[in-house]
């Protein structure tokens, strides 16, 4: 196997408030089909899927690392769709702070220190 890149998926129950949350944190948004959208953000990118199945979307999230996590908290706390934010916290790898979008998924948001 000779992969070129791994890309998580998240799937949402409401397309048109997941689609201003991600674009409100900084992601552009590019639309593959009618329920498939790719989202990039400076060369990191991921899919979502409008379709929602309650106990996977419960179990899936994804770790969004960045290079300034004070300037990324400020820009996802002031979203008007987040359900949820936590604060910065300190871990042994780097800090992390923890998002829920509209759809109550989890994004872990970190600055990794290695």
């Amino acid at each position: 196997m000779n992969a070129t890149s791994i890309k998580g998926m998240i799937q949402v129950n409401n397309l048109d408030e997941s689609l201003c949350f991600y674009s409100e944190i900084g992601f552009d948004i590019e639309q593959i089909s009618e329920d498939y959208f790719y989202l990039m953000n400076n060369g990191a990118s991921f899919l979502i899927q409008h379709f929602y199945y309650l106990s996977v979307a419960k179990n899936q999230f994804l770790n969004i690392c960045v290079s300034d996590i004070r300037l990324a908290h400020q820009l996802c706390s002031g979203s008007s769709y987040k359900m949820k934010i936590s604060s910065i916290k300190q871990e042994v790898w780097g800090k992390v702070f923890y998002l829920w979008g509209p759809s109550r998924e989890l994004l872990h948001v970190s600055q990794l220190s290695y």
